[in-house]
């Protein structure tokens, strides 16, 4: 028989979505789904060229990454953030979901007296279930008054037993900015790893983007994705970069697991990270569909809904996360998430991703009756 006190996954959080789902749907036209932060732009003819054309489809991969994605990698964030990284301290992963659900494990190995994954109170669902997988604590940090993470809210009891400190800037769901140079100060003085999930960073919209890599390299990791920059969510290509030692740790022991991003996609990445034109494109249409949504929600509402810092979502005060989610997929066959599904702080919120093509997104305008 089953351990009753052993672990039951929880739902799964957009799961939890499903009965407003006929709701949205029994509205002409079908519904708009602005829940999950799905790319519906597509990916470059270059990519799709890379993508079908690599010949690397039988061979099994690097774990790392082939020399050609890490030479694309280190290019491109020197190139983006005038950084230098060395091949040997930077690496793929497999999209950045997975990344961040198995490191927590894999530290807690590597140091097994400390326990305690720290992470920002209103976020990401993953970087809690990655502590909850690896049987560790996990302790949210609460929002400093700008939004970003208040790094002098963190226990100094908690600081002696963490493993890591996650940080997302710019922040899903929320958009905020974090100060990465004073969370990187703060993981060095107390002897944490920092890890920094920069996943969003190419929609950066108040000042210039931002790496935790600008501090240094020592004590901590930078997280980056493909799939938001160049609409790749489906081909899974990631990587990580930064601290030697960290680095390193995780590159042997994700070998034995064989997290390998396949060459198909490994081809893909290098051909999107050698363009920088295609991101300043899909900046102006996050840009655009942001600013539209923002205003036909904030009319037909009455809230102020706020454009955000960074990423593609909108984030807003709604007094009632469900309420306004049922309401909005009745009258406006629109889906968005409840802020509680990325904390207990979020349930008065809401977050709606700019993720359908301008006629969707007037389709909802029409709707609700907002010019």
């Amino acid at each position: 028989m089953n351990d009753p006190s052993g672990f039951v996954p929880p739902p799964y959080p957009y799961d939890r979505l499903d009965r407003l789902v006929p709701l949205a749907k029994a509205l002409a036209g079908g519904i708009v789904d602005l829940s999950i932060g799905t790319p519906c732009d597509p990916p470059t003819a270059e990519v799709l060229f890379a993508l079908g054309h690599s010949d690397s489809e039988r061979g099994y991969p690097a774990s790392i990454g082939g020399e050609p994605l890490r030479a694309a990698i280190r290019g491109w964030l020197h190139r983006r953030f005038d950084v230098d990284v060395p091949l040997t301290q930077l690496a793929a992963c497999v999209g950045t979901k997975e990344f961040v659900a198995t490191t927590p494990h894999y530290l807690r190995l590597r140091t097994p007296a400390r326990d305690t994954v720290l992470y920002p109170a209103v976020s990401y669902p993953t970087y809690e279930m990655g502590a909850t997988l690896a049987g560790c604590r996990a302790v949210p940090v609460p929002a400093a008054a700008d939004g970003g993470i208040d790094l002098s809210a963190i226990d100094p009891a908690d600081a002696a037993r963490a493993l890591l400190l996650w940080v997302n800037s710019p922040s899903n769901p929320t958009g905020a900015l974090s100060d990465l140079a004073a969370a990187a100060a703060w993981g060095r003085a107390h002897g944490v790893p920092v890890f920094s999930d920069e996943c969003y960073v190419e929609f950066t919209w108040d000042g210039p983007a931002s790496t935790i890599l600008h501090s240094g390299l020592d004590g901590v990791v930078a997280v980056h994705s493909l799939s938001k920059r160049s609409n790749l969510a489906g081909v899974r290509v990631g990587f990580y970069a930064g601290d030697a030692e960290l680095v390193n740790y995780l590159k042997e022991v994700r070998k034995h697991v064989g997290m390998m991003v396949p060459g198909p996609a490994q081809a893909a990445g290098v051909a999107a990270l050698a363009d920088d034109v295609h991101v300043g494109l899909q900046r102006d249409r996050y840009r655009h569909r942001l600013e539209r949504l923002a205003h036909v929600l904030s009319v037909w509402s009455g809230l102020d809904v706020p454009m955000p810092a960074g990423s593609f979502y909108l984030w807003f005060d709604a007094h009632d996360g469900w309420q306004f989610a049922e309401r909005l997929a009745r009258e406006g066959g629109a889906l968005v998430s409840p802020g509680d599904f990325y904390g207990a702080g979020g349930a008065h919120n809401v977050r709606a991703a700019v993720v359908q093509p301008d006629d969707r997104i007037e389709l909802v305008a029409t709707r609700l009756g907002v010019q």
